[in-house]
């Protein structure tokens, strides 16, 4: 039985899930609307599939699930909607910008039944999945501590229009921050408190990219984060994120156990080389086993190719509905993860740690087995 979706929101993200979603075997975008009806034809004639206004996709027959690509200030409005027309709803990071929308979403979906997912999904990728299996084989042993970071310059320099990027519910932690804390929780399980020191350069950013190149917007909210997370398990790990540094040489994740060490890749992507470390301290490179959502499938002809596999958290909910078993992009944990970073900012204003109210179990693990059984 093939399940038919369909995409509200027809910006940059929406053709990586339309040209990804043919990879995934029980589902087909069928439709997609925006509010910008030139733009939902634009994206229909693309890829083949029929436009629609936002009301006809929700009352749509041949429609049960529906992916919500709108801009993060609406992603709870137009969620919401989605569990009240009576379909299940996949939403791009961040889930919502409150805990409080959080929770409203987790109640709306129980009384009706529905269920509520969320990117990101690159925490399933082959690099991660690996990393999972070599904590959860104790091949460092216990995890005490770890670093995260994802700082650059910002997004002024190529987005066209940033504006969103610096306004409250945007800034590096919600916005880049749910790559990075997500797969924290799932390596290293949920989060008991956070610290935070937060700031800005400057109340202004000058827009480098085109049309708008020259055009001052202010900026609304930190954009240099640096954060402590207790998790837990007793771990500790500080997250940098930042949109004020012009260059770094800090890697993107580093696990520290009492056995040895482990150099986690870039969790905004799939794939990516895994380093470890034993007692010796030398550092070597992992061998990578053989799992799908690790095999390079764009720019391959390239220096740099990648594995994106876009769209494997939306399979995998989709087959988690007709199997009537957890889904491992799941509200529980979308809504940890919101707690998390708005905590972040909360303890950067208060200057003192938060404990977050909500927790989650870790996702289950997805082995190269359970992958391949999510493609075609």
């Amino acid at each position: 039985m093939t399940t038919g979706v369909g995409i509200i929101g027809c910006g940059n993200i929406s053709a990586a899930y339309l040209r990804l979603a043919p990879l995934f075997a029980g589902l087909e975008i069928r439709a997609v609307a925006d509010i910008d009806l030139s733009a939902a034809q634009a994206r229909a004639d693309e890829f083949g599939v029929r436009a629609s206004s936002v009301d006809d996709l929700l009352d749509a027959d041949d429609i049960s699930v529906i992916v919500n690509l709108t801009i993060p200030a609406a992603h709870f409005d137009v969620s919401r909607r989605v569990l009240e027309a009576g379909k299940h709803v996949y939403s791009e990071k961040p889930l919502v910008l409150t805990l409080a929308e959080g929770e409203a979403l987790r109640e709306l979906a129980a009384a009706q039944f529905l269920r509520v997912g969320s990117a990101p999904d690159t925490f399933l990728g082959g690099a991660h999945q690996q990393a999972r299996a070599l904590i959860d084989d104790g091949a460092i042993g216990r995890i005490v501590g770890g670093t995260a970071h994802v700082m650059s310059r910002g997004m002024e320099h190529w987005h066209p229009n940033p504006d969103f990027f610096f306004l409250p519910g945007a800034g590096p932690v919600l916005d880049i921050g749910p790559y990075y804390i997500t797969n924290l929780i799932q390596l290293l399980g949920p989060i008991r408190r956070v610290g935070a020191l937060t700031s800005s350069a400057s109340a202004t950013r000058t827009i480098l990219s085109e049309p708008r190149r020259g055009e001052e917007i202010p900026v609304k909210t930190p954009t240099n984060i640096h954060a402590l997370l207790e998790f837990a398990n007793g771990a500790t790990v500080t997250l940098g994120t930042s949109w004020d540094v012009k260059a770094h040489r800090h890697a993107p994740m580093e696990l520290y156990g009492t056995d040895g060490s482990l150099f986690v890749p870039d969790p905004n992507f799939f794939g990516g080389d895994l380093e470890m470390a034993g007692d010796d301290g030398v550092i070597n490179e992992v061998d990578q086993w053989a799992h799908p959502f690790g095999q390079p499938n764009q720019d391959v002809e390239s220096a740099n190719p990648r594995a994106n596999y876009r769209m494997a958290g939306l399979a995998d909910m989709v087959a988690a509905i007709a199997e009537d078993r957890p889904q491992r992009c799941s509200l529980d944990l979308a809504i940890h993860a919101v707690d998390a970073m708005t905590s972040i900012l909360e303890a950067g204003e208060r200057g003192e740690f938060i404990t977050l109210s909500t927790t989650c179990e870790r996702p289950a693990a997805l082995t190269p087995d359970q992958a391949q059984a999510l493609l075609r």
